[in-house]
């Protein structure tokens, strides 16, 4: 049996180029859109139900409460698209993914923070996006505080590819024994 590894002095990084500022707002009014809709979606057919068991209406305009849900859901969207796969369907569909600041992958808390942080960017009248625009990580301020960052998903897998093509793979073939180690083959 043949198995095969890279060089032990070569550090892989899968982590793609940065995200840009038009890209990554895009793809949050997709993902705008994408939670809007589902909820007035929700809030209507809430609604109609109330009025076919009891007979009410309910006026969504003057009721705040209906404010509540909508956090909740955003939160909720957010968070389990980041904690599940590091995208949302808006981000995906521009190829672009959630991760940790040293390319791992966003895990449960981690992406709780980043959601419950992301208002701190329309602070001083969008000032935390700034970084987005201008800094080398193109990271907004939740960014650095969550430590996580947006890449262009499509391109770590293209990094990887150039990856295995810089540095050939070495192949080992089976010791003659169980005590004897793997004898390299070039």
């Amino acid at each position: 049996m043949t198995r095969r590894r890279p060089p032990d002095d070569v550090s892989e990084s899968l982590i793609g180029h940065y995200a840009g500022a038009v890209t990554r707002l895009v793809a949050f009014v997709v993902d705008s859109v994408i939670v809007l809709g589902l909820y007035q979606l929700g809030v209507f057919t809430f609604i109609w139900l109330v009025h076919v068991f009891t007979g009410n209406s309910i006026n969504e305009e003057r009721n705040l409460w209906f404010l509540i849900p909508l956090y909740v859901w955003q939160f909720t969207y957010y968070w389990y698209c980041y904690a599940l796969s590091g995208r949302t369907p808006g981000k995906a569909f521009f190829g672009l993914r959630v991760v940790r600041g040293d390319g791992r992958d966003l895990r449960g808390g981690r992406a709780a923070l980043r959601v419950l942080t992301f208002p701190l960017g329309w602070l001083g009248f969008g000032l935390g996006f700034i970084g987005i625009v201008i800094g080398r990580h193109r990271r907004g301020i939740y960014d650095v505080i969550a430590d996580t960052a947006v890449v262009y998903d499509f391109d770590a897998r293209a990094a990887h590819l150039r990856f295995l093509v810089r540095h050939p793979v070495i192949e080992l073939e089976p010791a003659t024994s169980a005590t004897d180690p793997p004898v390299r083959t070039q």
